[in-house]
């Protein structure tokens, strides 16, 4: 499939365009070929977004450990620890109920 393979790079458009367009054109094209080409490209759109939703999630898990440093599951805001280690401070109900957090939090 040459045609496939230099139309791409050539007239600056996609895969599935390239092979939309050779159609178009009448070019006789290898239906597995295609369908593999298509496999190919499905695949790699998923690879892309699962990167992307992989990167969305670190960065919001990062915006929010740098947001409440001083919580954690159980607490808005640690004040400190007993001498036998517990936290103490706001707890995240204590914080709704106060109005401290805002809405979606």
């Amino acid at each position: 499939m040459p045609h496939v393979k230099i139309y791409p790079k050539r007239y600056g458009v996609d895969w599935l365009c390239a092979i939309k367009e050779l159609r178009l054109l009448g070019v006789a094209l290898d239906p597995v070929y295609v369908q593999r080409l298509e496999q190919t490209v499905e695949s790699g759109i998923k690879a892309k977004w699962k990167r992307k939703l992989k990167k969305q999630r670190a960065a919001e898990e990062a915006e929010w450990n740098n947001r409440y440093s001083f919580s954690d599951g159980n607490f808005y805001f640690i004040a400190g620890h007993t001498s036998g280690g517990a936290p103490y401070g706001i707890t995240w109900e204590q914080a709704r109920r106060d109005g401290l957090l805002e809405d979606g939090e």
